[in-house]
């Protein structure tokens, strides 16, 4: 799908950077934010909200905006973390982690969604469905999502049984068959839902 009605930033500020999340809704694996500062002659007809985007363009848009971007940054939050401070502020955390790691401090940040918390003194904005708005939050979308599918799929190898390499730990009917089966590993969130009231785990 292409769009070519995303803007490159929602301020006209030359080092915005876009921030945004990945797995936050799945049973098992690092919630993972990306932060991306753009160049203000960035273009690409492509780009868009990862989730409207196929496996194959996410990856061939991945290295277009490592390499164009002024700064780019990925941090995983693991699930020991998030059980102990909840997902949502797992999924700030990270994104606070990723504009921290970023070689070029922001002077404004543009948010997916409708939470977020102060970051130092640099002004921020939460925007609903950011990713299908603006390109800097639409590129970090990508990284973040490349990033955490890149990661289930090496921790695949390790419990093939849940099938991480295609569900990518989100609550798919087999993915939550494996767990009734099987049972849950380090890599799972114990503070979430994992299978139906009616089944019992032993966590």
């Amino acid at each position: 799908m292409i769009n070519l009605k995303l803007q490159l930033s929602y301020t006209s500020k030359p080092f915005e950077c876009g921030t945004d999340e990945a797995g936050r809704g799945c049973l098992a694996g690092p919630v993972t934010a990306a932060a991306v500062i753009l160049p203000q002659n960035f273009k690409n007809s492509l780009l868009n909200d990862s989730k409207l985007l196929s496996e194959l363009k996410r990856d061939q848009l991945k290295p277009i905006i490592e390499e164009q971007a002024i700064a780019y940054a990925v941090a995983h939050i693991f699930p020991e973390e998030i059980d102990h401070i909840n997902i949502l502020n797992a999924s700030i955390l990270a994104m606070h982690k990723a504009i921290t790691d970023l070689h070029k401090e922001p002077d404004f940040i543009s948010v997916d969604g409708n939470r977020f918390k102060p970051f130092g003194s640099i002004p921020h904005q939460t925007i609903v469905k950011g990713d299908r708005k603006h390109m800097n939050i639409a590129a970090a979308s990508i990284l973040a999502k490349t990033s955490r599918d890149l990661y289930m799929c090496k921790i695949h190898d390790e419990f093939p049984m849940y099938n991480w390499k295609q569900n990518k730990g989100y609550p798919t009917k087999e993915h939550r068959e494996a767990i009734k089966t099987y049972g849950v590993t380090k890599y799972h969130r114990k503070s979430f839902r994992l299978l139906p009231q009616q089944f019992q785990l032993d966590l």
